[in-house]
Parts: C-alpha cells; structure tokens; sequence
C-alpha cells in the first residue's frame, strides 16, 4: 500500500553494534514467470518501473504501481545473444546500465554475449514514441573481446554516482584455474578485470574514452582496466550514497568472496586470482601469494552446508531506502546455491556484524521460496528487489509490513524518511568527502552540509 512520507518508519539513533539486531525484514513476491532474469535495474529518477533483463536476450519493464509485467519486451535482443536458453552455462544477456543522464539523452547499455560467442558492450537508446519500447535500430557496439569458454562471462556493467564512468566486470574466460593466466595478464586481456571508461555521446571510434587517472594509463597495461585478479565477478554495486563499491566474486573449489573498494580508493588494485582464493593460496602460478600488493577480501565465506556456506556468491546492494532506516548503510548479498542471505555493514573497510537472513527472506510471507538468487536491484527510491533465477522477482520489506516511502525528500533528508536525526548523521559521515551526504547541491559533502543537517536536526 502507498502511505504518506510522514507514516514511514521513525528513524531511531542505536550504535551499529544494535542495529543488526533490531532491523529484521521479510521478503515479498512481486512478480512471477520471467525467464531466468539475470539484471535488475531502474531508469535514473524513475520511481514508477523497474528493467529486468532475461538470460534470452529480452528486457523487460515491471510496473510498480501495479506489480505487473509489461506485455511487450522493452527490448528483444534475442537473435543477437548466444546461450540464453540454458542455465548450463554463463552466458546470455547479462547486465543493463542507464546512463546517468538517460531523461535528456535516452542512452542505455547492455552486456552479452554474441551469437559469436565473444562479449559484447552496445549501447542502445529508447524510441522516441514510446518510453516502454527501447529502438532497437539504435545499437551502437561500444566493445567486444572473445570469450574461450562458456563460464565465466562476467556480465555486471553500471555507473558509478561518484564520477560517471561506466564500470564492466569480466570473468577470467573460463575453464578452470584460468588456464591462460587471464586475470594477472594486464596487457591486451581484458578478461579477469573491472574496467572503466567514459562512453562517448557523440560518434567516435572507439566510442569511449579513458579517464585520465585509470592506473595504468601511460604505463604498461590496458588503459581500460580499473581492477584486476577477478575470477567471475557476479553482480557488483555501488553505494548510491557514498560510491563505496563492492565486488562478488565467485570462488572455485572453496571459498567464495566480496571485495571493496572506498570511493576514493585509487584504481590497479590486484584481487589475487588465480594465485589466490579468498584468502587462500591455490598453488597455481600468475602472482606471489603472500604478496603485500595484493587486495584481500572482506568476507569469505567456504564451500560448506548451513547458513554461512556459500558455493556461487551474487553480490547484492546497499540498503539506502526509507522503508527500513535500521538497515541504511547494510550491504545485502546472497549465495545461488544454498538460498543463503547476508547483511554487513563496512566501516573503515572492514566487514562488522554479518548476520545471516536466511530465516527471514528465504521464504517470503506468501509462502514462495526464494532462492537461486542471481541478482539484487534498487528503485529510484532505493527499496532493494532480488531476481530468483526461477523467474520471481522479490522485494524487501519491513517485518511489520510493506510501507511505501515517496519523494520529494529535503536534500538533508538523507534517508528519506521524514526527520532529520541521528540516522542522516550517519549517512553523511560515512559520505564525507564524496557525494553521498551532499545537501548544498556542490556534490562534496562536508562541514558546509553537516551546518545544514544539524539547523534542520529533529525537524
């Protein structure tokens, strides 16, 4: 049901170390019978729909108003896309991203993997009659590279809120133990990576530019390449409040993985595969172990039965909704296999209170399980959604019951909820310095926009 902002949950100031064990949700059926969704994703400032993508090659648009699946595909790409059928392999059509100025521009970009069997990066735009129909004359190839292997396709693309690149996650290429070395390889190999770029609006060859401070610019190495040591980077996220970006990746015979990175960390950071799993050795050659250049992970989770054992890691969202202000700031991520769920919360970059979900969200309170989880998404309200590879798309909400919190928000509102309390502190101070606390309007948060928040406090 929609309720008035002012009917949303009270915000309560408790130390982090309480609020794991307040904040309890529950999961909710929202739609059923799409094809193996891969991607959820909405339209900057959209608040009325959400994009789910199809393993097939088709995207289509859930009517939240409704909770209904448009008829007609927003875009039918399934000539283009190889291995859509099967669940036997990673590959399909795998990830969506709406350029940040998508309302002015119509520019969208997708992630797949071509009849050739290599990945491709296409921009697309939506067609001038029809909002809910993309052209799909529109296709403009931003970026290919052979694939060798059906797994391993990686698939994650999305912008970043803290600078506007266009960030790709790849997987090593495939097999097992990455044969070729892909991952450590930083010179014309753009598997095993996350890269960044600056799509062009305007017709250039290539259709992209290289932000000047990607780390190996000018340097040996890839210009594209922002992160490497990836082995299958399975949904990545940024948190929409501050930019802090965090990386699932899945493991091979033992453990699984979330990476993080801060906002303003600097790119070139090695993850470690294939020398490396989690935070285990593997013996295989490509890098030194016991390296200090290498970046650990910041949860681990090996390949065991009960609620911690994961076996396919999906990287899921920050919570930063209204409906839930106990949980802002938590991280949400699954495992496929087990049905698993998490929350954490990084503070310092360092993983505290993970507590397992599983009782909670893994059967919604229609009585449908939720598992073979293979994404999360967020509304433009920051309500956080969950893909079942089954075809059920899921909503967290509140264990006291669905509430629907709408804009407009004061720009000091930081959760959206209606008081200006201990709760925006915090999401400004995990911001500070980036644009995630920002209430002036200059995008840096600081002393100008605590001044606002504490003039407001308790209004």
């Amino acid at each position: 049901m929609r309720t008035h902002i002012a009917s949303c949950l009270a915000a309560i100031f408790v130390s982090t170390a309480a609020l794991a064990q307040v904040a309890t949700l529950e999961s909710k059926l929202v739609v059923t019978g799409l094809i193996y969704p891969t991607t959820i994703a909405h339209a900057p400032g959209d608040a009325t729909r959400l994009f789910v993508t199809d393993k097939r090659g088709y995207i289509r648009i859930i009517n939240l108003a409704t909770n209904t699946v448009l008829s007609t595909a927003f875009l039918d790409i399934d000539a283009l896309v190889t291995g859509g059928t099967s669940t036997n392999n990673e590959q399909g059509l795998l990830g969506l991203a709406f350029h940040p100025d998508y309302a002015t521009n119509g520019f969208f970009f997708v992630n797949y993997t071509g009849t050739s069997g290599s990945t491709v990066i296409a921009r697309y735009k939506v067609s001038a009659a029809n909002p809910n129909v993309a052209d799909a004359a529109s296709a403009l190839t931003v970026m290919t590279f052979a694939q060798p292997f059906t797994n391993h396709n990686g698939g994650w693309i999305d912008f970043s809120p803290t600078d506007g690149y266009l960030y790709i996650g790849t997987g090593d290429g495939g097999s097992a133990n990455d044969p070729s070395n892909r991952a450590q390889d930083i010179t014309a190999q753009r598997l095993g990576k996350i890269l960044r770029i600056i799509p062009n609006v305007a017709g250039t060859v290539p259709p992209y530019t290289i932000p000047a401070s990607n780390p190996f610019v000018n340097v040996t190495g890839d210009d594209e390449i922002w992160a490497y040591g990836m082995r299958n980077p399975w949904k990545c996220t940024f948190d929409r409040a501050n930019g802090d970006f965090y990386i699932a990746d899945v493991g091979q015979n033992a453990v699984e993985e979330i990476d993080f990175q801060a906002f303003n960390a600097v790119g070139g950071r090695n993850y470690g595969w294939r020398c490396k799993e989690g935070n285990t050795c593997t013996g295989l050659s490509g890098c030194t172990c016991t390296a200090t250049t290498l970046t650990n992970p910041i949860i681990t989770h090996s390949h065991i039965q009960g609620t911690n054992g994961a076996y396919s890691i999906t990287g899921g969202c920050v919570y930063r909704g209204c409906a839930m202000p106990a949980l802002a700031g938590y991280y949400i991520y699954a495992d496929y296999a087990l049905g698993n769920f998490w929350t954490t919360k990084v503070v310092g970059g360092v993983a505290t209170e993970i507590v397992s979900r599983k009782s909670q969200i893994g059967t919604a309170i229609g009585g449908q399980i939720c598992n073979q989880v293979s994404a999360f998404g967020e509304d433009a309200l920051g309500e956080i959604y969950i893909a079942d590879h089954g075809g059920q798309i899921f909503k967290l909400i509140p264990s006291t019951g669905e509430i629907v919190c709408a804009p407009p928000c004061a720009p000091h509102d930081l959760n959206c909820d209606g008081e200006i309390n201990g709760v925006d502190l915090g999401i400004m101070l995990s911001g500070w310095g980036g644009p995630g606390g920002d209430a002036n309007g200059d995008g840096t948060t600081d002393g100008v926009d605590l001044g606002i928040l504490l003039s407001n406090w308790g209004i």
